[in-house]
């Protein structure tokens, strides 16, 4: 057997209890203010797993590792900026999730858990790995940029502003 050998039971059970242990720390995260230092923080040391690259077992053609980046930036960033909104309490920022938000985090890792055992079945564990890590730090890198120009929306005015949704309403009524 291979040493890096993961059962099915075992992904399982370690994608199920990362997905309870990031599903608590949202849910926390979301009632403490906003700083730069919480939004910059998170990309910043996600991006230390690019060091995975130096591994030749991880290394993926760049086409695969462009389309993973991309898809995250866009398909599946889109719903966390659609359901976090920042907003301004006094001095401080809050983020204001919607009720939708912990559906989307659950859809995301169940399609992330799905997807993955496919794909296994195709490539190395290792490449897979390297495949969705480069899907997730898009997802991340969008989402929090996303933060970033919201929040510094709000702090550049020192009047009441109205909140800063992540994206536009698509609400072509409105």
């Amino acid at each position: 057997m291979h040493p890096l050998h993961i059962t099915p039971t075992d992904y399982a059970v370690a994608s199920l209890f990362g997905a309870v242990i990031i599903i608590i720390w949202r849910i926390r995260e979301g009632r403490s203010a906003v700083t730069l230092k919480k939004i910059i923080f998170p990309p910043a040391g996600m991006a230390t797993g690019f060091s995975m690259f130096f591994a030749p077992v991880c290394r993926v053609p760049w086409l695969w590792g462009i389309s993973a980046f991309l898809l995250g930036a866009t398909l599946l960033a889109w719903p966390l900026n659609a359901t976090t909104q920042l907003y301004r309490d006094g001095n401080t920022v809050m983020m204001k999730r919607s009720s939708a938000f912990l559906l989307v985090v659950v859809v995301l890792a169940a399609i992330r858990f799905f997807a993955r055992g496919y794909f296994d079945k195709f490539v190395s564990v290792e490449q897979t790995g390297a495949v969705f890590y480069l899907l997730a730090f898009g997802m991340i890198l969008c989402w929090r940029g996303s933060m970033f120009f919201a929040y510094r929306k709000l702090t550049a005015n020192s009047a009441e502003p109205e909140p800063a949704p992540l994206v536009k309403d698509l609400d072509p009524a409105s």
